[in-house]
Formats: C-alpha cells, sequence, structure tokens
C-alpha cells in the first residue's frame, strides 16, 4: 500500500508562563494570610493528584515550605480516586514517580485508601473524604484546573474534582461516578465540594493552569469562600490556552503515545473529538477525527491504558502491554467500561495502516488527511499528511520545518516516534 507524504509542522500558540515556580506559590499564598489562622504545630495536609503536572513536585514543594515557615507539620496525601490500582502503595508510587518523595519534600507522604463519610449531598450520596486530610488540622486542596474530559460545565477537571474524586478516593470515586448517572455532573460536584469546604477545614486551594506547552502558565491560590467563583475563571483561561490538533477535519490520526499522566482518559477528548461519543465525533465536538491509532503506553501510566477503547487499532506491543487489572478498575469506577476496551490489533504498525486506512471512506491513503501526534499534551510540533499543504501554507500559526518525506519505519515495520526519544 502506498502511504502519504508527510509535513513536519511547528504550530504557534499563545504562550504565558511562571518563570520561578516557588517564588510564585510564596506570593500567591502569603497573599492569603494563612499565618493568622495557623498554628505552630498544627498538621497541614496537601493533596497531590495522578496527573502528570508540569513542575507538581516544585509545587508541591514550595507549598510544603511556606506551612513549615509558618511553624506547622505539612504531610502529603495523595488524592486521586481509583488510581494506582486502587491502593495506597500504588497511589504512593505515583507521586514518587513525580519527584515528590519524604525526602525531596521534607515531610511525610500518608497514603491511605480509608475514607471518612462526613456528610450527605441532598441527592442522598455520601461525602467520602480521605482519613488522614480528615484528621488534619487544614487540608490544602491543590490540582491543575483544565476541562474535563467527560463533563461539561461552568466546573469541569479541577479544585472540585480534587475534593470530589482525588479525596474522596475508591470508595468516593465509585458512588460519586454512579450518581453523576443518574444526577447532572455539576450538581454532583458542586454539592459534595460544599459539604467538603463546610465539614473538612479546608484553609485553600492552589489553582494551576496550564499553557499548549505543557508549561505552568498561572498558579492561584485561592480562598475556600471564593473556590467556586475562581475555579469557573481559571477554567475560561484552561480552554484558551490549552494545545489542539491544527485541523479538525482528520480521517487518521496517529497517537505515538496515551496513558494517565498524559489524560484521565489517556487521550484528551477535547483534543481527539470523542468527548461526546466514544467513536463518532457529534454535532457538540469541534474536532472529527475518523479512525484513530494508539501506538503504545507511556511508562508512567504503568499498564493503566483506560481510554484505549476510544481507539479503532493499536499494535501487539500496545496490546500487550496492558495492565487488564487495573485499567478494569480505573474505567469501572469512572463509569465508563467501554474505555477498557481492546481495539482491533496487529503485529506492526505497517500492518494496522494497511487495515486502518481502508476504514476511513473513499480517499486512497496517498490523498487521505493524516495526523500523526506524540500525545494529545504535547501538540506544538506534529506530522501532517501532504493532503494539508494548501491549508498548511496559508496559516501564519503553522510553520512548514521541511521537504515533505514518507512515513518512516522502522526495520520491525513500525512507525518513528514524532520527537525521537
Amino acid at each position: 500500500m502506498q502511504f502519504p507524504q508527510m509535513l513536519r509542522v511547528r504550530q504557534k500558540f499563545d504562550n504565558p508562563r511562571v518563570t520561578d515556580i516557588p517564588a510564585e506559590v510564596e506570593k500567591q499564598l502569603r497573599s492569603l494570610s494563612l499565618g493568622q489562622k495557623v498554628r505552630p504545630g498544627q498538621t497541614v495536609a496537601i493533596t497531590v493528584g495522578s496527573r502528570g503536572i508540569a513542575n507538581i513536585d516544585k509545587i508541591t514543594g514550595a507549598i510544603v515550605r511556606h506551612f513549615q515557615g509558618l511553624g506547622a507539620v505539612p504531610f502529603i496525601v495523595p488524592a486521586m480516586g481509583s488510581h494506582g490500582g486502587g491502593t495506597a502503595e500504588g497511589q504512593r508510587a505515583i507521586v514518587e514517580g513525580y519527584g515528590i518523595t519524604e525526602q525531596t519534600m521534607g515531610c511525610e507522604i500518608r497514603s491511605s485508601m480509608e475514607t471518612v463519610v462526613v456528610d450527605q449531598t441532598p441527592h442522598g450520596v455520601p461525602v467520602h473524604f480521605d482519613r488522614h486530610a480528615f484528621g488534619a488540622d487544614h487540608v490544602v486542596v491543590a490540582g491543575r484546573v483544565k476541562p474535563h474530559t467527560n463533563f461539561v460545565g461552568e466546573i469541569e477537571s479541577g479544585l472540585h474534582k480534587m475534593m470530589l474524586i482525588g479525596l474522596g478516593k475508591h470508595n468516593g470515586a465509585k458512588i460519586y461516578h454512579r450518581a453523576i448517572m443518574d444526577y447532572n455532573w455539576y450538581d454532583i460536584v458542586t454539592s459534595v465540594g460544599e459539604s467538603v469546604l463546610k465539614k473538612c477545614k479546608v484553609i485553600c486551594g492552589v489553582g494551576i493552569v496550564e499553557n499548549a506547552f505543557d508549561e505552568t502558565a498561572l498558579i492561584a491560590a485561592v480562598p475556600p469562600e471564593t473556590f467556586l467563583q475562581r475555579e469557573k475563571e481559571l477554567l475560561v483561561l484552561a480552554k484558551e490556552w490549552m494545545p489542539r490538533l491544527p485541523f479538525d477535519d482528520v480521517h487518521l490520526l496517529i497517537i505515538d503515545e496515551i496513558g494517565k499522566n498524559i489524560s484521565g482518559t489517556g487521550m484528551d477528548t477535547n483534543v481527539i473529538g470523542r468527548k461526546y461519543n466514544d467513536h463518532k465525533a457529534t454535532e457538540h465536538d469541534r474536532t472529527k477525527v475518523r479512525t484513530i491509532f494508539v501506538r503504545s503506553l507511556t511508562k508512567a501510566t504503568k499498564g493503566n491504558a483506560t481510554g484505549i477503547g476510544m481507539a479503532e487499532f493499536t499494535n501487539r506491543r500496545t496490546a500487550e502491554a496492558v495492565d487488564r487489572k487495573i485499567t478494569a478498575i480505573n474505567a469501572i469506577t469512572g463509569g465508563h467500561a467501554p474505555a477498557a476496551a481492546i481495539p482491533i490489533w496487529y503485529d506492526t504498525d505497517r500492518e494496522v495502516l494497511e487495515n486502518a486506512f481502508p476504514t476511513i471512506g473513499l480517499p486512497e491513503p496517498p490523498d487521505a488527511r493524516v495526523i500523526q501526534i506524540s500525545n494529545t499534551l504535547h501538540l506544538a510540533e506534529v506530522l501532517v499528511s501532504n493532503a494539508y499543504r494548501q491549508e498548511v501554507e496559508q496559516r501564519s500559526d503553522l510553520e512548514i520545518l521541511g521537504p515533505p518525506a514518507p512515513l518512516g519505519f522502522d526495520a520491525s515495520g513500525n512507525l518513528f516516534p514524532v520527537v525521537a526519544h
């Protein structure tokens, strides 16, 4: 089969960036005058989630040092629902993999899957909260604010979700995802958040917004009384700054890697255009991709392939790298079992492409609109097929980095990644 020629293209995005992470964290926290509430010797639980947040070790370390400077005793709580196989050891390993260890942070990591039921929402849903965090004198809810991969609204993924799913642990995540099937997402997330803010001694939040280059664009310390309004404002910025594919109409999207450190669904549905339907764009999706081929899992995802079920094709090495138990736990807890389904797979990437191109419609492979990306988090440099060339040349936000070249395969018949490792 003759494959299309590809162009290497660089995208130009807005690029706000925090240059001195520790200084900005300290400035933001100092603006809240927390020393008026925190007494020497009091304990402070600081959340760390499972997403691959840029500079999360620097941000967390700076939060720890601020409270140590107030004479408090901070400790870190892994806050990530059912991730890490739904075990305390697995969740501790995830944060340590981000460079957040007791040695580097200078404080304890207290990881547990035990929760305390602190309240009940008006819907009759029990409000679960991490046992260690509940026992602290104060709680800092830290997390990235960004568009959610499933839910749409003024609040999506951020501080409220950290109170809902992160600190709710596996017990909370299970019941909340079930409740969301019967009730509105916004109602559940805000009612649980209201209970947590009222019952669980939350002293502040630290909201993180990233730019399209996976860099820290903004850090905001948020007092409890403005959690709702401030998170809405941060989500607007996150949507403006997030990365995107260079074109909305795609016959075949090749993704070099997916993983939980990239997105909650392995590949961000806000990027690939499958937020409302696993295998077809809807009228609500901006991006319309006909066929997706996933080439590998990230090392950091540790076999958790949640989201791979949204792709139509993969290869043998990816299928064999899936930890079926961990993936199933995550998908079922999230209320979306098909996310764990394994796509059609073939031994090599070349075989995958030979079988994927016939599924895109009438265009012959050399004329197909094909995009190859590293993952849905890193989209500054991508490969696009020659079918896009005229459009690329008309766009000031796209730069061609070289002449058209064939899709590159190694000796085993597997594609070279967009960015060499």
